[in-house]
């Protein structure tokens, strides 16, 4: 199972015309978040059955891979990773979550991020310290803090809403519109499990928050409280 392999795979079922169309989608063009990005056209389902038909590759190899030009053999990569996170043993998981974050650089569009960090970074840190998460947040790139906030999403499950309250709020005023969804869905998933919480944070933020963050937060509330706390920005706003 090697690096090489693995992409030959990719190569062989790849569909240009889908590849056209991922890469306006995921916004490749000059100057956008994913200046240059290369796509073989893949599902994701097909992606991740051939990650999981080589699951026991190496980290030499899935090195070689995560680096690839070619989006989905990064996507590939991050899939065998998880697949490996679930069966690997403690000492192996913090292999594991060590050698994710050492690559952020090439976990660099969102679908990356999303697919991969609440598998890893989140679910290791659900009984450690979470300090990362917040240099992470700290660290003015992206990507690194975009996977600060949604690998809360293992927290969230667990019952635990500290950590995304504290990123939304330390994040709540990013410039780009791609960490502005990525705070309203962590919130939106607190809402599904504590709606109480998520009002509470609301009642103190909503006035602050990016109008994309608080439609995420707010999508599964009664239309009459929706209203309401998009009036409560709009009258920030004047």
């Amino acid at each position: 199972m090697t690096a090489t392999f693995i992409l030959q795979e990719l190569l062989s079922v790849a569909n240009p015309e889908k590849a056209s169309f991922l890469q306006r989608f995921f916004k490749t063009g000059k100057g956008q978040y994913a200046e240059g990005d290369l796509f073989l056209g893949l599902v994701v389902p097909l992606t991740r059955s051939i990650a999981k038909a080589n699951k026991n590759t190496p980290l030499s190899e899935i090195e070689l891979l995560i680096q690839s030009k070619y989006h989905e053999a990064r996507l590939c990569a991050l899939l065998i990773l998880v697949e490996q996170f679930k069966k690997a043993t403690e000492p192996k998981r913090g292999v594991l979550y060590d050698f994710y974050l050492n690559h952020v650089n090439h976990i660099n569009n969102w679908d990356l991020v999303d697919i991969s960090c609440p598998y890893i970074v989140g679910n290791y840190l659900l009984d450690k310290d979470r300090s990362r998460l917040y240099e992470l947040a700290e660290s003015k790139h992206l990507w690194s803090q975009r996977i600060a906030v949604v690998s809360t999403i293992a927290f969230i499950r667990k019952g635990e809403f500290l950590d995304t309250f504290a990123l939304a709020g330390k994040l709540l005023n990013h410039e780009h519109d791609l960490m502005h969804k990525a705070i309203g869905w962590m919130l939106r998933e607190v809402g599904k499990k504590d709606r109480a919480a998520l009002t509470d944070f609301l009642e103190r933020n909503a006035s602050l928050m990016p109008r994309t963050s608080l439609r995420y937060a707010i999508e599964h509330y009664p239309e009459t409280d929706r209203k309401a706390f998009l009036s409560v920005k709009q009258i920030k706003n004047k």
